[in-house]
């Protein structure tokens, strides 16, 4: 993501920069990120129009193409799930992630990077998690299958095309239909954890702005952002 950000002012349009190897890897607020040899790291540099907000939405597009191609190289095997709002399971474990950032003033975006890093070879050591987060999984310990960061790109690009283009011709109904089909534990008992709040309730829907909506005992709560426990 760095060296998307650094290469962005010179780049004429869309455009996948993919590291074989980090040396100063980072996922969410700040968070150390491993990266074991074999496995994912790529950025997608885009030039969005519209606002911030709309922009942000592409996590959900970018789920979507990650879901898609995890299916494609491992040909369906293995059970795919959607965890909000940035996480993609295998068999329950969480196999890859994504982090969005941006630059641009006034609400708007001038250039989004969408980083994306999938544990094709191995996962990562459970002790380095946060306490209580979902356990990590590969794609080649749960379904023997084994895919070069190269391939994984190749069916990684073609997907997330596809839903760009469904998000920017439809606009984020059937982006979120799509992703909700697919979501983990909906219906069911999350926490929600944000900075300052701890939320438990119903994992009830997510929203037209990609806000998570839990139904709790003080009634419908919805949320932008967070850490979420099941």
């Amino acid at each position: 993501m760095a060296e998307a950000a650094r290469r962005a002012p010179d780049l004429a349009g869309s455009t996948w920069i993919c590291a074989l190897e980090q040396t100063a890897a980072r996922g969410r607020r700040g968070r150390a990120w491993a990266m074991p040899p074999g496995n994912f790291a790529a950025s997608l540099v885009l030039r969005p129009t519209g606002t911030a907000a709309e922009a942000a939405l592409r996590s959900f597009v970018a789920a979507l193409a990650l879901r898609d191609a995890l299916s494609a190289v491992t040909g369906g095997v293995g059970a795919l799930s959607l965890k909000w709002p940035n996480d993609v399971l295998l068999n329950g474990g969480k196999v890859a992630g994504i982090l969005l950032e941006s630059t641009g003033a006034a609400g708007r975006i001038d250039t989004l990077v969408i980083g994306i890093g999938v544990n094709l070879a191995a996962a990562p050591a459970a002790a380095e998690l946060e306490p209580g987060a979902v356990a990590p999984v590969s794609v080649a310990g749960e379904t023997g299958v084994s895919v070069t960061p190269e391939t994984f790109l190749t069916h990684l690009a073609t997907a997330f095309d596809h839903w760009e283009r469904v998000y920017t011709q439809q606009g984020f109904a059937p982006i979120r239909r799509a992703w909700l089909a697919d979501a983990a534990r909906l219906g069911e008992t999350i926490t929600a954890r944000t900075p300052r709040d701890s939320i438990t309730g119903t994992f009830a829907d997510v929203d037209s702005d990609g806000q998570l909506v839990l139904e709790t005992s003080h009634g419908p709560q919805k949320i932008a952002a967070a850490d979420i426990f099941f």
